[in-house]
């Protein structure tokens, strides 16, 4: 069920519809807000130029967390591989063991 939630962004109230929580979508308001203010701050621009700006610059922290992300995820697989080969390694290093165990019992045996 879709959630409808006022939002203020740079004092003009705009209302949400989401299927996320209102404390959520009040989160998101409250960081294109505080970003909008931060380039009409920082910049001589209306709230169009602004309203642009601020895009560009939520969509350049998008593509710099995927790409942080996709890093991350690669190097996770890396660590899961090389994690699968330990764990084949150690299993036949195991059996290794066990075979060279069974060996040693039989010169055992044959000793005694």
């Amino acid at each position: 069920m879709a959630n409808r939630v006022v939002v203020s962004i740079c004092g003009e109230e705009y209302t949400f519809v989401a299927e996320e929580s209102p404390a959520y979508m009040q989160k998101v308001g409250a960081y294109v807000s505080q970003k909008m203010d931060e380039v009409l701050s920082s910049a001589k621009v209306g709230r169009s130029d602004a309203a642009i700006l601020t895009a560009a610059n939520i969509t350049d922290e998008l593509f710099r967390a995927q790409a942080a992300s996709e890093q991350l995820r690669s190097q996770i697989k890396g660590y899961l591989d090389e994690a699968s080969r330990a764990q084949a390694e150690a299993s036949d290093l195991k059996r290794e063991v066990f075979r060279l165990q069974q060996k040693l019992d039989n010169l055992n045996k044959n000793r005694g």
